[in-house]
């Protein structure tokens, strides 16, 4: 659109319009709420541009007063209807600043269509403003001036809405030399409009000095050319026709040097490149093809360059600036960092794409390549691993005279297989260095499973070669190991998930690298281990007695399932006061709790173990405990740790677990939590807590093999229910305590008879079960719990491991005494357990049921009789028979309120048992002779009544390891 121009009243402005006073506000927004029209007159520069508003023959109201400071009378040129068509007429209006203008249009209120219309416009350019679209340009009489730009789809699309809603009325200024008469374009008008409030809102008080806004005798003496330059040259980058880029070729045909080519472009055909020595050559050929401003845009363009990358400056002094030789320095400068500078300042960087070839490092770790049999001796103690630098172009590794060569190159880019490389100072380095300091095994493996390595304080990446990148598949994922044949000597049938486990295993003692068996509770780890043992047996170099360290509540159970599944072997027991390891044979399992182990360290630490096992390892998660210290000073082929919990509170637990299995694999404590366990235990979401558990997973994953019940692959394999018998020994006390008991009754039954006797045999089978439970039920005490009994201990270990399995459980006891104790106890130890027993209000039963289901609580204490029918309780995963009813029927319904319609997860039924008592008596005729135990104690004590002396005695003797 022509600019049209009109005279508008006062001084010519250079300058910022003040800005809208609340008064001038006022005095416009009654104009406009009283009907009269708007229209939009241009001015040179953009600020001085008009809202002019003149009243329409049906708007009667009139201005109330003189018009505030900045406003002024004027007379403008209009085409207006007039009959059936238009014609020229002049009207008298008010020519209002565009502060005055857009704060009026904005409050609202306008009733003429072409006020609306202006009043959306004012709306549009302030959104602009606030997104920032602003750049400093020059006017065309060469004013400096604030405009609106550039523009992006969304809001070229608002501008021509808007324009194509505009009514005559708004823009119909007459365009001059037109006839018929034609008005305004409106989108040409609009943008006008939003460059004049730009150029009005955000010019600071000092602009007029700092753009040489001044009288045109004093700027030509005092110009200010920093500011103006910059305007010119952004104006210049927004609008250009011609865009610059360079391209750089290598030193050719005698030229030492690189050098960057100058090459002109056209914006609307970007596929027509003129190089910039054309256009100094030929001027007017390359101005028809590119456009008149051909040669000032691209000295624009350069200067703009020379002040994001300096060199660039350098063409400015040359008469015909077409081309800029490069040093070294300058040619690697600009294929790094100034690439991306030069193209934010609008010029493009070209290297021909064969050119340029980055060289690429990773150090590399392992030996020459060897047989899978090699990889045992690979991992000896004694061995170093060779640690270099391998260098690659392109993928493929560079030769030794090629490393010679780089190692020997004094310039950054140098030709390497006819291609020019950057030989970063780092590369170069590393290919004098190549081969570093060698590597521990442990150290190499672990580069190798995490692929990173720590050179010179810096993390690199790494590389297993040879032998050990064999290795390091062979072990990265332990569960995708093939199931194994199960030993000949085991009386069981592995599953297959316990088949893969101990073919696990067993790859992993081969290697010395030992492992953590971390399979849920009720996943089979002891028989994965005791299959172990036996398949271990059949190897002359890991021929040797196995050591099982296990806590006091787990010892008779080792010993049963030993003697159960491996019926030939050999089991003994190091514990007690006559311990000892003479005649120790080279099959033989021998059983040690942790605290005998702590006390004769010395002695155990003497004998070369084939293959020493922690049974719920959390025991020695603290590395600097005695317990974890004795561990480390056992000797052995092969260390196996078993735990359903391997991390219970911090990620340190892990590492004394595996730092004992497999020594040295993830370095000191502190390096561990410094590089691993810090970023991981924050939960942090950033880049660096994800690649810290990223490669922590790398590492520990072939050592720790943990399975879920859950799992896809196991969960179908499980049976919907397994019962075990938990044989547990009896504390020092108790043991005393039972014998005391069998022996002042049996002499008291042996004098009497009939219902008396019948009452004492009762009374002694009552005693010996509570004291069986725990010497303070018996004695009535409630206080001190800890450390008294077995079966409480061992039901600490349950709980510990079923809590952090996030499981739930039952534990059913036949005496509301016990359950009180065993309640108090829990919660002493941060635990909050459900009580129900007789006496527990049916609305309160109710509530604890729904509570247990909801998963409110993950442990429920229940009393036998009041509990053992009746109940809905498929929330648990667990029961525990605390003390055995010595009816089967009788605790088969109790598991039931677990195992019953509604369960769709295996349950597991733990019954405590204590080792040598009557308990342990009546147990194995239960598991032995089920149906004739039902027959013969299916009324509980009673039926024992009716034995002899001889036989009751017999019955409740203490018996030590039966």
């Amino acid at each position: 659109m022509a600019r049209v121009t009109v005279s508008v009243p006062g001084p010519k402005g250079h300058g910022a319009d003040p800005l809208a006073s609340r008064e001038s506000t006022a005095w416009v927004s009654g104009l406009l709420r009283g009907g009269w029209a708007a229209v939009f007159v241009p001015g040179e520069p953009d600020r001085t541009g008009r809202m002019v508003l003149w009243q329409p023959k049906d708007a009667t109201y009139q201005a109330p007063s003189a018009p505030p400071a900045g406003t002024e009378t004027t007379e403008l040129e209009l085409v207006l209807p007039h009959g059936r068509g238009v014609r020229r007429r002049a009207v008298t209006g008010y020519a209002v600043p565009p502060a005055q203008a857009l704060a009026a249009l904005v409050r609202g209120g306008p009733t003429h269509p072409s006020a609306v219309a202006w009043a959306a416009a004012a709306r549009l350019a302030l959104r602009l403003i606030a997104q920032g679209r602003l750049y400093p340009a020059l006017s065309e009489q060469s004013y400096d001036a604030w405009r609106v730009g550039p523009y992006d789809t969304e809001n070229r699309q608002a501008v021509s809405a808007l324009a194509a809603a505009f009514p005559p009325y708004a823009h119909c200024l007459p365009l001059p030399g037109t006839s018929p008469v034609r008005i305004a374009e409106p989108g040409p008008l609009i943008r006008d409009f939003i460059d004049a409030v730009a150029d009005t809102l955000v010019r600071p008080p000092a602009a007029p000095l700092a753009f040489g806004d001044l009288p045109y005798a004093w700027r030509a003496v005092r110009p200010v050319p920093a500011l103006r330059e910059w305007a010119e040259e952004t104006d210049a980058g927004l609008s250009a026709k011609v865009a610059v880029s360079l391209r750089v070729e290598p030193p050719e045909g005698g030229r030492t040097q690189f050098r960057a080519v100058v090459q002109l472009h056209t914006a609307d055909d970007p596929s027509l490149v003129v190089e910039a020595a054309d256009l100094w050559a030929d001027p007017e050929s390359v101005q028809r093809l590119l456009g008149a401003r051909a040669e000032a845009e691209t000295l624009l363009a350069l200067r703009r360059g020379s002040r994001a990358w300096e060199p660039l400056g350098r063409l400015l002094r040359e008469a015909a600036p077409d081309q800029l030789l490069l040093t070294d320095d300058e040619a690697l400068e600009l294929f790094g960092d100034a690439t991306g500078t030069l193209s934010s300042a609008g010029i493009g960087v070209h290297w021909p794409r064969e050119l340029v070839k980055a060289l690429t490092s990773r150090a590399e770790v392992g030996q020459a390549s060897a047989p899978r049999s090699a990889a045992p001796a690979l991992l000896d103690t004694d061995s170093l691993l060779e640690f270099r630098w391998q260098i690659s172009l392109g993928g493929e590794p560079l030769t030794e005279a090629e490393l010679d060569a780089l190692a020997d190159s004094r310039r950054p880019l140098i030709r390497l297989r006819d291609r020019w490389v950057i030989a970063d100072p780092k590369l170069v380095a590393r290919a004098k260095r190549r081969r570093m300091e060698p590597l521990s095994p442990t150290e190499a493996l672990t580069a190798a499973l995490t692929g990173e390595a720590l050179v010179d304080g810096e993390f690199v990446a790494c590389q297993a070669v040879g032998a050990l990148a064999e290795l390091t598949d062979r072990i990265r994922d332990p569960q995708a190991r093939e199931k194994m044949e199960q030993p000949a000597a085991l009386r069981a049938t592995l599953r297959d998930y316990q088949r893969r486990g101990l073919a696990w295993l067993a790859d992993m003692c081969e290697l010395g690298l030992g492992g953590c068996l971390a399979d849920d509770m009720g996943l089979g780890k002891t028989i994965t281990l005791i299959a172990l043992h036996l398949h271990r047996q059949g190897d002359p170099g890991t021929v040797g007695p196995t050591l099982v360290v296990c806590p006091t509540s787990l010892l008779g159970n080792w010993e049963r399932e030993a003697q159960k599944f491996a019926p030939g072997t050999p089991v003994r027991r190091f514990h007690g006061g006559e311990r000892h390891l003479d005649d120790l044979a080279a099959d033989e399992i021998v059983l040690v709790t942790y605290g005998v182990l702590r006390r004769d360290r010395e002695r155990l630490a003497e004998v070369v173990w084939g293959l020493v096992a922690a049974d719920e390892a959390q025991h020695a998660k603290n590395p600097y405990s005695a317990t974890a210290r004795a561990l480390r000073a056992l000797r052995g082929r092969a260390r196996v740790a078993l735990t359903g919990t391997p991390v219970e509170n911090n990620l340190s637990e892990l590492w004394a677990i595996l730092d004992w299995t497999t020594p040295g694999l993830l370095g000191t404590l502190a390096a561990f939590r410094e590089r691993h366990a810090r970023a991981v235990e924050s939960g942090a979401a950033d880049g660096e807590g994800a690649a810290a558990a990223i490669r922590l997973n790398r590492l520990v994953r072939p050592f720790l093999l943990r399975r879920k019940k859950s799992d896809p692959g196991i969960a179908p394999e499980l049976p919907p229910k397994t019962e075990t018998d938990r044989v547990v020994p009896l504390t020092t006390e108790q043991a005393t305590l039972y014998q005391a008991v069998v022996r002042e009754t049996m002499d008291r039954i042996r004098d009497s008879e009939g219902i008396a006797r019948r009452g004492l045999v009762l009374k002694l089978l009552t005693g010996l079960k509570q004291i069986c439970n725990h010497p303070a039920q018996y004695l009535r005490q409630s206080s001190p719990l800890t450390g008294r009994s077995g079966k409480l201990e061992l039901l600490d270990e349950l709980l510990e491991t079923i809590t952090a399995e996030g499981e739930s459980v039952l534990v059913f006891t036949q005496y509301v005494s016990m359950a009180r104790l065993i309640e108090r106890h829990l919660a002493d130890q941060g635990m909050a357990p459900l009580l129900l027993h007789g006496g527990t209000p049916v609305a309160r039963r109710e509530e604890m049921v729904a509570a247990f289901q909801a998963g409110t609580a993950p442990v429920f204490l229940l009393s036998l009789k009041a509990a053992g029918t009746g109940l809905n309780l498929t929330r648990a995963t667990h029961v525990v028979h605390y003390d055995r009813w010595w009816n089967p029927a009788v605790e088969d319904q109790a598991t039931d309120r677990a195992y019953r319609i509604g369960q769709d997860r295996p349950v597991q039924v733990h019954r405590l048992v204590t080792e040598g008592t009557v308990e342990d008596r009546v147990a194995r005729l239960v598991e032995g002779k089920r149906a004739l135990a039902e027959a013969v104690v299916g009324s509980g004590e009673a039926a024992l009544t009716e034995l002899g002396d001889d036989e009751l005695a017999e019955l409740v003797a203490l018996r030590r390891h039966s």
